[in-house]
């Protein structure tokens, strides 16, 4: 998943390696939790009239998964930037 760049100090323009690798884990984070909500909205379930067998029930939580990562990509819900926030406070206490 292509990290979407944190709101940085005036004057800088380029993520810390580690810093990419944080966003990408909090994009991962939001993107599960996201997949998640989807799954409890009903999301990624075989309808009773017209379905796709067995082939779906199997594959659709794959289906979930990437709408809720381009619902990231798309800007997301703004968990992965709290996340961010959260895991490189943490990260600069070490």
């Amino acid at each position: 998943m292509t990290p979407i760049p944190p709101s940085h100090p005036p004057g800088s323009s380029v993520m810390a390696p580690r810093d990419v690798a944080l966003m990408e884990a909090a994009q991962d984070l939001e993107a599960a939790f996201l997949a998640e909500m989807l799954q409890a909205t009903g999301l990624g379930q075989t309808s009773e009239s017209f379905g796709g067998g067995a082939g779906e029930d199997q594959f659709g939580s794959f289906l979930v998964q990437e709408q809720a990562k381009h619902i990231v990509k798309g800007g997301g819900i703004g968990l992965a930037q709290s996340l961010f926030e959260a895991l490189k406070e943490q990260d600069n206490d070490i």
